[in-house]
C-alpha cells in the first residue's frame, strides 16, 4: 500500500512538468552560431565560466579581482558579436530557470552533443533526478520530520555534475510546502571545473543556498569554492559553524561525508544588501 501511494505521488508530481523545449532550442541555436568561428566545446566551457564569474563577482568580493581577471582573459578570445551572443544565452537560461526548475545546462550539453568529447561524461536525465528526489524527500510530513533538529536541511553532493539532483531536491522540498531558499543548504563537489560552473549557475538562478567546490571527493582535497548569493544573504557560514560546534550529525536527507574545509577561515563574502521578503520564495523578476 505504501509503495502504491509513493508511486501515485511520483506520477502526480510528473504530470504537467514543463520541459521548456522552446527555450532549450533557442539556447542550442545561439551556441550553434558560435561554432563557425570557434570550437563549440571551448565556447560552451568558456560561457559557463564567464556566467559563473559574473554571478560570483556580484556577491563574493573576496574572490573578485582574481575572477574578474580570468573573465577578461576569456573574453579576449572572442569578438563583439560572440560576446553579445553570450549575453543572449544567459538571458535565455535565466528565463528557462524562472519558468520551472530544471537541468537546462545539462540538457544543452547533450543537445550540442558535447558529451561525446567529454571522456564519456553524461548527466543524469532530470526526470530520473526528479523521481529520486521525490523518493528521498517524501511529502510534507517527511520533510518536516527531517528539519526538526535544526530547522533546516543539509544536502551534500560528492559528484554534482550539472546540479540536476540538487535542483530536483529543491523542487521536491518546495512541492512539499517548504521554502528551500530558507530551509536547505547544499555543499556540492565536482572534480570537473566546467561541471562546478554549470551547477553554480543553476543554483544561483534558483537562489539555492550552496557552496560548490572544485575538488576530489574520494581524496578529500578541495581547492576552489563558489558561494551562491543565497548562501551569503542567508548567513550560512555562521549557521553551519553553529552546527559543527554543537556536534549535530547530518540529517537523514544528506548524501555523503561533508568536505572538511575550514569555514571559520573561509570569510563570509561581503555582499550588497537586498530587500527580500522572508516569507516567500526569492524570484528572478
Amino acid at each position: 500500500m505504501q509503495d502504491q501511494q509513493a508511486a501515485s505521488r511520483i506520477n502526480l508530481s510528473f504530470q504537467g512538468h514543463p520541459m521548456n523545449n522552446c527555450r532549450l532550442n533557442t539556447i542550442v541555436k545561439l551556441f550553434e552560431t558560435c561554432r563557425y568561428k570557434h570550437d563549440l566545446y571551448s565556447v560552451y566551457s568558456d560561457w559557463c565560466e564567464c556566467a559563473a564569474i559574473s554571478m560570483s563577482n556580484a556577491v563574493d568580493l573576496m574572490h573578485f579581482e582574481r575572477r574578474e581577471a580570468r573573465y577578461l582573459e576569456i573574453l579576449r578570445n572572442y569578438d563583439r558579436q560572440t560576446i553579445e551572443t553570450f549575453a543572449h544565452i544567459l538571458a535565455e537560461v535565466t528565463m528557462a530557470m524562472e519558468g520551472a526548475p530544471q537541468d537546462i545546462l545539462g540538457e544543452t550539453f547533450h543537445a550540442l552533443e558535447l558529451h561525446n568529447k567529454a571522456r564519456g561524461q553524461f548527466f543524469t536525465p532530470y526526470t530520473v533526478c526528479r523521481m529520486m528526489a521525490l523518493m528521498v524527500a517524501g511529502g510534507k510530513e517527511e520533510v518536516s520530520r527531517a528539519m526538526e533538529r535544526r530547522g533546516f536541511l543539509i544536502a551534500q553532493e560528492p559528484a554534482v555534475g550539472s546540479g540536476a539532483m540538487i535542483v530536483a531536491l529543491a523542487e521536491a522540498i518546495r512541492d512539499a510546502g517548504f521554502n528551500y531558499q530558507r530551509h536547505l543548504h547544499v555543499t556540492a563537489v565536482d572534480i570537473d571545473r566546467r561541471a562546478v560552473h554549470m551547477a553554480y549557475i543553476q543554483f544561483s538562478l534558483l537562489h539555492i543556498p550552496a557552496t560548490v567546490l572544485v575538488g576530489d571527493s574520494l581524496a578529500m582535497t578541495f581547492h576552489e569554492e563558489w558561494h551562491t548569493l543565497a548562501h551569503v544573504m542567508g548567513g550560512w557560514n555562521a549557521k553551519l559553524c553553529g552546527v559543527e560546534r554543537e556536534g549535530k550529525g547530518a540529517p537523514p536527507m544528506s548524501n555523503a561525508v561533508a568536505p572538511k574545509y575550514d569555514r571559520a577561515q573561509s570569510a563570509e563574502p561581503k555582499a550588497p544588501s537586498f530587500d527580500v521578503e522572508k516569507t516567500s520564495q526569492f524570484r528572478l523578476f
